[in-house]
């Protein structure tokens, strides 16, 4: 989870962007505080199978939230469909639902979760002789996982408007959807996972992420590049 303690920006890009496989992550999300409010954006994994192994093959399903605050602006972009059979929908909350209150009580639940030392036993480590990052086995639970409160119960009884098939748009480069202030919530069914790119890079810099022969349509024109790949460290 990233929520960055800055203010800034007027307008926000949703630009969801999954790991390949969900031996990486099963979930992630992301909070950013401006003068309007906060725009929050989440997404997790569904219907993973039990046997982890096939975390790396699966056909899955990725549930997508986020949250526009009154009188601010915002875009989507698409992300990179690793299957032609993908399909996304987007829906939208007919009221905008108290998301203090599912902070609040995802917040409690996320405190619980940390005295009940439910994280995960392991660290990366790097290498200096091998000039590699490993994953370290460790003895104790040294970092909780929380979901989003995006996805907290509490909002189980939102009120939705239509469905909407978004695959034509998403389709074209050249159509980044604007979205108004609310509540969002977007579907892709038929998700491929795959088995995760080696990186040879620093963790958060790795090239065979954007070194690729398929690095989707955004990114195909260099001239049109507005950031810098590494000026990242992460993305959600």
């Amino acid at each position: 989870s990233h929520f960055p303690t800055t203010t800034g920006a007027r307008r926000m890009l949703f630009w969801p962007r999954f790991p390949k496989s969900a031996n990486t992550l099963e979930y992630a999300s992301a909070t950013q505080g401006t003068v309007k409010g906060d725009y929050s954006i989440a997404w997790r994994f569904e219907d993973l199978p039990s046997d982890k192994s096939q975390y790396d093959s699966a056909t899955v399903q990725v549930r997508v939230r986020f949250a526009i605050p009154p009188g601010g602006e915002a875009v989507l972009r698409p992300p990179i469909f690793a299957s032609s059979k993908t399909s996304a929908t987007l829906r939208h909350a007919t009221v905008f639902p108290t998301l203090n209150n599912a902070r609040l009580l995802a917040d409690i639940k996320c405190k619980t979760r940390r005295q009940a030392r439910l994280g995960f036993p392991y660290s990366w480590e790097y290498d200096r002789f091998k000039d590699k990052w490993y994953r370290h086995e460790s003895g104790k639970a040294i970092g909780t996982p929380c979901e989003s409160f995006l996805f907290h119960s509490s909002l189980d009884d939102t009120e939705w408007g239509k469905e909407v098939d978004i695959m034509e748009p998403f389709s074209r480069r050249t159509d980044i959807m604007p979205i108004s202030p609310g509540f969002y919530e977007m579907l892709f069914t038929n998700w491929q996972l795959e088995k995760e790119v080696e990186g040879t890079g620093r963790i958060g810099n790795i090239p065979e992420y954007f070194n690729s022969d398929n690095v989707g349509p955004y990114c195909e024109d260099t001239s049109t590049f507005e950031w810098n790949i590494n000026d990242g460290t992460h993305i959600i």
